[in-house]
């Protein structure tokens, strides 16, 4: 099996790892290409993979390709591959808000589509990827795809019509995250702690939070509920997020990469 990958960034990179860690392909059954050379030198010489400059070769020479490239270059892309790509091949599309039916529309036959929104956790082994597939996908298709994308962390089908809902609420989100926990660290440094020693425990008991809730099976309210003893410090904390409107903003922050992600 060889899997290609148009497109070597970040997202890309990621993926690759995963697929090396976990033995589902040697580096030389991974080819790529990358609108520059030195890109493709970096890539290659990263990962031991083959690289070429022609989009076109790399959906020939491959069995699964993935389109790892932004959304406002995959229409380029797919005029580059329409006749490399044969029936047999799954193209695998990352791009936001592009869906399985518009990218079909490129090509004068069927066509096997699998959609993937996945976020940036990938780069480290913990990403949480949404897929879903059109009609020329078979079951044996979109289980070798999840277990490519499950080498970079979890990775489950939901159907299209949520794909861009996916993408606020784990595809956008990380940005979110991130924020909150420079929010915390900077409330650490406003009480004496060391920058650096801030981010490590702020990022530490985010990471742990979420891990609980993930093992305990518990919900974020049960759990939130365990913290606030009666008249203590934490519900002192969550009266003041709750006067300015925490859960709504954040909400609200999901409903905004949702809508532009519809426009893309």
């Amino acid at each position: 099996m060889t899997i290609g990958f148009i497109g070597l960034g970040n997202m890309a990179k990621a993926l690759i790892s995963g697929i090396l860690k976990n033995g589902i392909c040697t580096p030389d059954e991974i080819t790529g290409s990358a609108a520059t050379a030195e890109t493709r030198q970096k890539v290659a010489s990263q990962y031991g993979i083959r690289t070429d400059e022609s989009n076109a070769q790399v959906a020939r020479d491959s069995d699964i390709l993935v389109l790892a490239v932004k959304p406002q270059y995959l229409a380029v892309v797919l005029e580059e591959i329409i006749d490399a790509v044969d029936e047999h091949e799954i193209i695998v599309s990352v791009a936001a808000g592009k869906t399985t039916k518009w990218i079909g529309e490129y090509f004068s036959r069927p066509v096997k589509i699998i959609r993937v929104m996945p976020n940036t956790p990938a780069l480290v082994g913990a990403g949480c990827s949404a897929v879903c597939r059109n009609e020329n996908v078979t079951d044996e298709d979109l289980t070798t795809t999840l277990h490519i994308l499950q080498g970079c962390g979890m990775a489950e089908v939901v159907s299209e019509a949520l794909m861009d809902t996916v993408g606020g609420v784990s595809g956008s989100s990380p940005a979110f995250v991130f924020m909150f926990i420079e929010a915390l660290a900077d409330a650490g440094v406003k009480g004496g702690m060391p920058r650096q020693q801030a981010y490590r425990f702020a990022a530490q008991t985010v990471m742990g939070s979420a891990k609980l809730m993930l093992e305990s099976g518990k919900t974020p309210g049960e759990l939130k509920d365990m913290v606030c003893s009666p008249a203590g410090t934490t519900i002192e904390g969550v009266e003041m997020l709750e006067k300015n409107a925490f859960r709504g903003t954040v909400m609200g922050a999901v409903d905004a990469t949702v809508e532009k992600s519809k426009r893309l």
